[in-house]
């Protein structure tokens, strides 16, 4: 299946777009960014250069992605968030030492709104809460709400609760969680 990049959308040359990936209206992908396959790509977001994004992402509208950013297979990514590469930023300042790399875990899920602080790991089916700020890791399954965002609770795969404990979990859909 190829790729669809919607007219208004302009993606620089050394881009790469997985097949079946859609990029929509007013998009930007800078060259070196890479898009994994059967992505969606919302209206007016930026991808930048050396982002890398992975297959079945889906990034809604108004989501800035700026290099350095790692986005794993299967994950989420909601209306306007940002994600930041600088721990540190001035404008009269940049080079590639004060890059600081970010991860987004494989099936991890990040609410509307939510800033996600340079050089910080989401882990595996975390899932963040809408408006919240990232400022430390998240743990694998973990949901983190707030400003800064602090552990709620666990979740499933599936996105439901599962309680505080590290311990083993059987969700409502069945599924086993091993948290320990």
């Amino acid at each position: 299946m190829a790729s669809f990049i919607h007219q208004t959308a302009v993606v620089d040359a050394g881009a790469i777009i997985g097949e079946g990936t859609k990029v929509w209206h007013f998009v930007h992908v800078r060259g070196g960014a890479t898009i994994g396959n059967n992505c969606i790509i919302g209206k007016s977001s930026y991808i930048d250069e050396g982002a890398v994004i992975g297959n079945r992402v889906k990034i809604q509208n108004f989501v800035s992605v700026y290099k350095g950013v790692t986005i794993e297979d299967d994950v989420f990514v909601g209306p306007s968030v940002n994600f930041t590469n600088d721990v540190y930023p001035r404008a009269f300042i940049w080079n590639e030492e004060r890059l600081s790399k970010t991860t987004v875990k494989t099936g991890a899920s990040i609410g509307a709104n939510a800033t996600i602080i340079s050089g910080i790991l989401i882990g595996e089916y975390a899932m963040v809460g809408a408006g919240s700020v990232v400022t430390k890791n998240i743990p694998a399954y973990a949901l983190v709400v707030g400003n800064p965002a602090k552990f709620h609770c666990f979740v499933c795969m599936c996105g439901k609760k599962l309680g505080k404990e590290k311990k083993e979990y059987v969700c409502d859909c069945g599924k086993k969680v091993d948290l320990r």
